[in-house]
């Protein structure tokens, strides 16, 4: 929970720092709360732009939570995952993608009735979830040619979904978007 908390804050080094010491000194694995904690480092690492370490993350989240079906922290994270289940969930497992994308759904209804806190502008709830995470990665400052390589799109197909989100949020430019994302 503190690192989320520090993730939250923008302390992205140091959540990451928290979560990579927490797995250093646990001695069993306990699956859920090993679960929680690489999708923290996928969010703390994606906002750094490491993306390839973020995969690893996310793989090994995806290791422990598949065999037993327990796919709702991926759901429940899927906006700050920053397009990795787009990235590396969907091509593999589509079935289980799909799956996913349901719950996500299903989670963010009572989601979508809450307000970015440090702003008071209202959660972006009318996006898909290919828009939602195509806008936090530019929100972020990925390019588009960044943002269709990591999530297997084409830069056409991003230019698209962050053209769509800017018109549905009623913004005008990629750094409005961090308003609306709890980035």
């Amino acid at each position: 929970m503190q690192a989320h908390r520090l993730y939250l804050e923008g302390e992205h080094q140091t959540s990451l720092g928290l979560v990579l010491g927490a797995f250093a000194m646990q001695e069993d694995s306990y699956p859920i709360p090993a679960i929680y904690l690489h999708l923290v480092a996928v969010m703390d690492l994606m906002a750094r732009r490491r993306a390839d370490e973020a995969r690893e993350h996310l793989l090994a989240a995806w290791d422990l939570a598949r065999p037993d079906g327990l796919i709702e922290p991926l759901a429940e994270h899927h906006g700050l995952l920053g397009g990795m289940l787009e990235a590396a969930i969907k091509p593999a497992w589509p079935d289980d993608f799909r799956r996913i994308i349901d719950i996500t759904y299903r989670f963010s209804a009572g989601w979508r009735r809450v307000h970015n806190p440090a702003t008071g502008d209202d959660v972006a709830d009318n996006l898909t979830t290919t828009e939602f995470a195509t806008c936090m990665l530019a929100a972020r400052g990925w390019s588009n040619a960044e943002i269709a390589a990591h999530m297997g799109i084409s830069v056409n197909r991003v230019k698209e979904c962050i053209s769509k989100s800017l018109k549905k949020l009623g913004v005008s430019s990629r750094k409005e978007l961090g308003r609306f994302l709890l980035s």
